[in-house]
């Protein structure tokens, strides 16, 4: 089985320094907070040229304590794109906030940015553009509007827009296994320029306390433990580096399905410099194609198989046809640093014979 992500690769990439890493961690004890913690963060602000990083225990966290810090609670709207993991709305509900969804755009599956700016009411408190599949949303269409925007840049780590590779008010990332930076476990981080909105995350990051055993306000249990900090920072001297494989395994895949019927290739936003989290295709009878590859040895995935407005917790009866109609053609083929092209060509080969 080619697999839809190889993390054995760049485990033995970084095994050694992870064991040294592990073992002073061990003979300090510092499990929790540990050095490792704040150097991780200062390491991952300069990467993405932001001023301030704060680790948290996961990329949902780290929306939800992004939207608090913000000031999002009870009686706001929140908008965002339904084309996305149930994670960012899941962010909003636990915010006490009220998720509002829009449609994406047909072409990139991005966020509509018209539809988002439509859907402004007075109750609007945040914008939630979703950086999907390793591209940048256009975020400067929503900026100026009295309407803070929080990124959600899970899948992006190291992607930029026009040179920038942070846009908004504040983002919040996710550092599960298969991402671009991936640990060992859970993780996450919020990132932003604004001293205030980071000073509210450390604050609530850690039960509302600044000092031990004062609490200034009601928080949360969401630190980053020392272990998976040691992972991050072996892993993001790196990234700059997988990053690039995976573009150049997204350029090949390009060559090798240009023209081929039934196949419409992934669209990069004009200044967009893409990092390639997913390779994500539209194909008719996707999921008659994936079954078929998966049979064939090759490990296609779907992101995602259905739209948050028509999950459970979050029907709304409303249709968002865009993200509808991709839902059913969409398709990630494998990628991750360390592909071979003998690996590509086989998924190449394995897709046109189940198109046939």
């Amino acid at each position: 089985m080619i697999p839809p992500v190889d993390l054995s690769l760049q485990h033995a990439e970084i095994a050694v320094e992870v064991a040294a890493g592990w073992d002073a961690v061990f003979t300090r004890t510092a499990f929790v907070g540990g050095p490792q913690v704040a150097e991780f963060e200062q390491e991952y602000a300069n990467f993405q040229g932001v001023s301030h990083c704060v680790g948290v225990a996961n990329g949902t966290d780290a929306l939800e304590l992004a939207l608090r810090a913000a000031g999002v609670g009870h009686g706001h709207e929140c908008v965002l794109p339904t084309n996305s993991f149930i994670a960012t709305a899941e962010a909003v509900a636990r915010s006490g906030a009220t998720p509002v969804f829009v449609d994406c755009d047909p072409d990139t599956l991005l966020i509509d940015t018209k539809a988002a700016l439509a859907a402004i009411t007075p109750r609007t408190k945040a914008f939630l553009p979703v950086h999907l599949y390793g591209q940048l949303a256009p975020v400067e269409e929503l900026l100026d509007q009295g309407v803070t925007v929080v990124e959600d840049a899970a899948q992006s780590q190291g992607a930029s827009r026009h040179g920038r590779t942070f846009l908004g008010d504040i983002a919040g990332t996710s550092f599960y296994p298969g991402k671009n930076l991936g640990a060992y476990g859970d993780a996450g981080a919020v990132t932003t320029n604004n001293p205030d909105l980071a000073a509210k995350i450390r604050l609530l990051r850690e039960h509302g306390s600044a000092e031990k055993y004062v609490h200034s306000t009601l928080g949360f249990n969401s630190r980053m433990d020392t272990l998976q900090a040691v992972v991050l920072q072996a892993k993001l001297r790196r990234l700059a580096v997988w990053n690039a494989q995976r573009a150049a395994a997204a350029d090949y895949y390009s060559t090798l399905l240009t023209g081929v019927a039934g196949v419409t290739l992934p669209k990069v936003l004009p200044g967009n410099s893409h990092v390639w989290h997913l390779y994500v295709i539209r194909v008719p009878e996707r999921d008659r194609v994936h079954d078929e590859m998966r049979a064939n040895g090759v490990g296609a995935a779907i992101h995602y198989p259905t739209p948050i407005h028509r999950t459970e917790p979050f029907a709304t009866g409303e249709s968002f046809p865009n993200a509808e109609l991709a839902a059913g053609e969409i398709l990630s083929l494998p990628i991750f640093p360390g592909i071979t092209r003998a690996q590509q060509e086989r998924v190449a080969e394995v897709l046109i014979g189940a198109l046939a």
